[in-house]
């Protein structure tokens, strides 16, 4: 079953973030993965969203399709020599998210 990551980045320094996503984008492919979003234009939809309430500055959504491969990628040598330049490039929150499945219900 497709696994999917949704992650809210706050970019602090724009060249390390960029050097990040380009390593990223290459090791997420060698597992499997692909962005289904990547973008910096987020416009809140609810009415009821307050200027004051937190506004993420860009979401990414990744596919995966198994945790195992999602598990793999996040474990492998060629994403841990990475980490420091996302670290360094924003700030993220991450969540994991099963796909649906219409049996579930």
């Amino acid at each position: 079953m497709s696994v999917y990551i949704v992650i809210e980045a706050k970019v602090k320094d724009q060249k390390k973030y960029n050097q990040y996503i380009t390593a990223f984008s290459e090791i997420i492919a060698h597992y499997g993965g692909r962005y289904l979003v990547r973008g910096d234009h987020v416009t809140p939809l609810d009415e009821g969203m307050k200027p004051e309430r937190r506004q993420p500055e860009r979401m990414i959504i990744l596919e995966f399709p198994s945790a195992v491969n999602l598990r793999r990628c996040f474990a492998s040598p060629e994403y841990q020599a990475i980490v420091s330049l996302r670290h360094a490039g924003a700030d993220t929150r991450a969540v994991l998210l099963d796909g649906y499945r219409p049996e579930d219900r």
